[in-house]
């Protein structure tokens, strides 16, 4: 029988079995509503054989921080095949139309994704955007370096419902001038304090607030759980600051915990100032995990879309076997104020997959870095260097909300 590619015109209910079937751990009744809650049903793809879904794809509409800007992307998400259906070519097709569809669009120059398998993706184009650190702070380890100004900063509890608009707007204030980040609309404000994220709840305390004030205003926030097993252990899933007194004051909280001895963070920055103010430098155990992966849709609209460290004026050979109207030479313009980028006949500086374009898309260092490891082939002298450098960001990109 054919497989049929289509947009999905039923129900939540009807997409669990699915959902369950293709991600080998079942969410729970709060993950599962927590997604229901945000997902959008125009935007599922399905695959279907007769009357059943053999797989399935959605996004969300996001505004993602990239250098100098924001821009629309399509957060993709609830990927699956069912495993009756594996093999079949069938997440191709599913991603091939949903990513025809954004640039028929116009409107979403990017697709971006967190993989539960990070080697399926980049055969769709997606590059590597960010990373982050895993880390284990023991207790006894926990000594910071001293900081002025964090003895002005006063750390209170609060509801994380009552206090969920203020600290969205701390929040959202932030992902305008760091890229990777999303803007938090209504619905992801709730997301972002929701169970969704949490795979095992057992023996995990509710999810808990804290606020950083000086003299009355809000300078900072996180949010934790703790837990209880043979030993005790603080988890952090959020921490946003205005100042680095006030993340400082912050990480000193969390790292001091009653009848606790380790706080964890799955996702700290990998420029984050904590690693560097911990008076024992091998106090934390880090290990660098996989951020946002970044699949552009349309090269000539993405790389307009953001500023430049430096003047560049290079052209880009692009190669992109998925998507063939990316395929070809692209001259780009630009600076610190805007770029354009178009079309052209000329030959290129330099030649790269739309993969590794998508690596280098939010400012994740480097051009150079793939240079060196034969993915970026240089034509013309000296391109990969100062390509590299316009390509950077002012901060390292870093996904705080997971989708």
């Amino acid at each position: 029988m054919t497989i049929g590619i289509g947009r999905f015109e039923g129900e939540w209910q009807e997409l669990l079995g699915l959902v369950n079937l293709a991600f080998a751990a079942p969410w729970n009744e709060a993950q599962l509503e927590a997604e229901r809650k945000v997902w959008e049903p125009e935007r599922s793809i399905v695959a279907t054989e007769g009357k059943e879904l053999a797989g399935h794809t959605a996004a969300f509409s996001f505004k993602m921080g990239v250098p100098g800007s924001q821009v629309p992307v399509a957060g993709v998400t609830l990927v699956g095949v069912s495993p009756t259906h594996r093999r079949r070519g069938i997440l191709r097709e599913l991603m091939r139309k949903q990513l025809t569809e954004l640039y028929e669009g116009g409107v979403e120059p990017a697709a971006v994704l967190t993989a539960s398998e990070p080697v399926i993706y980049g055969r769709f184009g997606y590059g590597l955007g960010s990373d982050s650190q895993r880390v284990t702070i023991k207790r006894t380890s926990r000594e910071l370096r001293k900081v002025a100004g964090v003895e002005d900063v006063r750390i209170r509890f609060a509801d994380p419902a009552e206090s969920l608009a203020q600290c969205t707007a701390l929040h959202n204030a932030e992902a305008r001038t760091r890229p990777g980040m999303i803007d938090l609309d209504e619905r992801f404000q709730q997301y972002a304090i929701s169970d969704t994220v949490v795979t095992d709840t057992t023996g995990a305390s509710p999810l808990r607030c804290v606020l950083a004030e000086r003299d009355g205003e809000l300078v900072g926030y996180s949010y934790y759980r703790t837990r209880r097993t043979d030993r005790g252990f603080l988890d952090v899933s959020r921490v946003h600051s205005r100042d680095l007194a006030a993340h400082v004051a912050l990480w000193q909280f969390l790292l001091d915990p009653d009848l606790l001895s380790e706080t964890t963070y799955e996702h700290l920055p990998s420029d984050d100032p904590l690693l560097s103010l911990l008076v024992d430098p091998r106090a934390a155990q880090a290990t660098t995990i996989d951020g946002v992966w970044v699949r552009l849709a349309d090269v000539g609209r993405a790389l307009a879309a953001r500023t430049y460290a430096t003047d560049v004026d290079v052209v880009l050979g692009i190669e992109d076997d998925f998507l063939g109207w990316n395929a070809g030479n692209w001259h780009l313009t630009g600076g610190p104020e805007g770029a354009a980028c178009e079309k052209t006949d000329r030959q290129p500086d330099l030649v790269l997959g739309v993969r590794e374009l998508g690596a280098v898309y939010l400012g994740k260092p480097s051009l150079g870095l793939l240079g060196a490891a034969g993915l970026v082939e240089e034509r013309t002298q000296g391109a990969l260097a100062a390509t590299s450098a316009a390509f950077l960001a002012d901060r390292l990109p870093w996904l705080d909300t997971g989708f």
